[in-house]
């Protein structure tokens, strides 16, 4: 049965989605996600067909008890519209957002692309959603008991000087209704964003947050997002501030402003313009970041690797170099949502 879902997905599902708009479609797709589920029975019919289940698939991290370890990564359910009808599909974990304290438009559009010839996506969202508050709301009425990621930004409007209030309010906000929290300093597509992944500013920030959830009766985990695109200096940088605040973890990684080596024209990606690449792409690099932060930070801190786990493979590549749990999101896109249960599969089977 998975094979046949695979194969509908890869030769008549996607390539009807793929004649429209990138964003469009994402959007039309949350839309007859949402009407299925309100059938009655789909819901149950859908974990019959994505879930798998197996003790060995299990892992306790940061405190938390993973059913298998393949989450969804952010960027997909940005304003946590949709998370009890994705928990249907077999993810271990669910990460909303970003999300900022203030509801944003984000970039304009188009910013949201296919590069089909690398299976790769170029995106300059600019961190658009609904703000905190409307996400919490959907977050206390959900039936779901997946686990969730909350990872949080800053508004645009908002000046680095002034940012650290923004996480802060969204720490806050969010802190009742997730089980994690995601620190997001590196998405290319926020002016100046990136320049909180700087030694001092960083540090700064993770240290305001710890603070605040040192206040809560229970403390939650608090991990960082962090780019493909940093030195290996940088790296040594951010593996020197989570080993010195105790930080719950690391992401690696988001998307990547490079566009070495691909497939498709330099016309054409002149043409898309600026923007995070990930897919396919990025699957070496972020495995590379993956490794290089295990050797450093010893074999028990949690990483999450993300970045173009586009097969099975990929995503045992991810957990050999180094990787405790794993997100996906361009290959969900490719490869449609078998692909959650095709890893899981292979992960019992290894």
């Amino acid at each position: 049965m998975l094979e046949i879902i695979t194969t509908v997905y890869k030769f008549l599902i996607r390539p009807v989605f793929f004649l429209f708009d990138p964003e469009k479609i994402h959007n039309v797709t949350f839309f007859l996600l949402k009407i299925l589920h309100k059938i009655p029975g789909v819901g149950l019919l859908f974990k019959s067909l994505f879930f798998y289940k197996n003790k060995s698939l299990e892992r306790e991290v940061f405190g938390l008890k993973f059913p298998n370890p393949v989450g969804l990564a952010a960027g997909f359910d940005k304003d946590a519209k949709l998370v009890d009808e994705l928990a249907t599909l077999g993810f271990g974990f669910i990460e909303i957002g970003t999300l900022t304290p203030k509801a944003q438009s984000g970039n304009d559009k188009p910013r949201l692309f296919r590069v089909k010839k690398d299976e790769g996506i170029i995106n300059r969202m600019g961190f658009n959603n609904g703000g905190v508050a409307a996400a919490v709301n959907r977050l206390r009425k959900r039936n779901s008991k997946v686990l969730i990621g909350g990872n949080i930004g800053k508004n645009k409007i908002t000046s680095n000087d002034d940012a650290e209030r923004d996480y802060e309010l969204c720490f806050e906000a969010l802190y009742d209704v997730v089980d994690y929290f995601v620190v997001n300093v590196s998405s290319p597509n926020t002016p100046n964003l990136r320049a909180l992944q700087d030694k001092e500013p960083l540090k700064n920030l993770l240290e305001r947050l710890q603070k605040r959830n040192k206040t809560k009766t229970t403390e939650k985990p608090i991990l960082l997002k962090i780019a493909p695109d940093l030195t290996n200096e940088q790296l040594n940088d951010i593996i020197e501030i989570a080993q010195e605040i105790k930080l719950d973890g690391l992401i690696a990684t988001n998307t990547t402003i490079s566009r070495d080596a691909l497939k498709t024209s330099k016309v054409k990606i002149e043409e898309i313009g600026a923007g995070g690449l990930s897919g396919k792409p990025l699957t070496d690099r972020s495995t590379e970041v993956i490794a290089y932060l295990r050797k450093a930070l010893g074999a028990d801190f949690p990483i999450i690797g993300v970045g173009g786990i586009m097969n099975e493979q990929d995503a045992i590549d991810k957990l050999n170099a180094g990787a405790t749990l794993i997100q996906i999101y361009s290959g969900f896109i490719y490869e449609g949502p078998g692909l959650v249960k095709r890893i899981n599969k292979r992960l019992v089977d290894v």
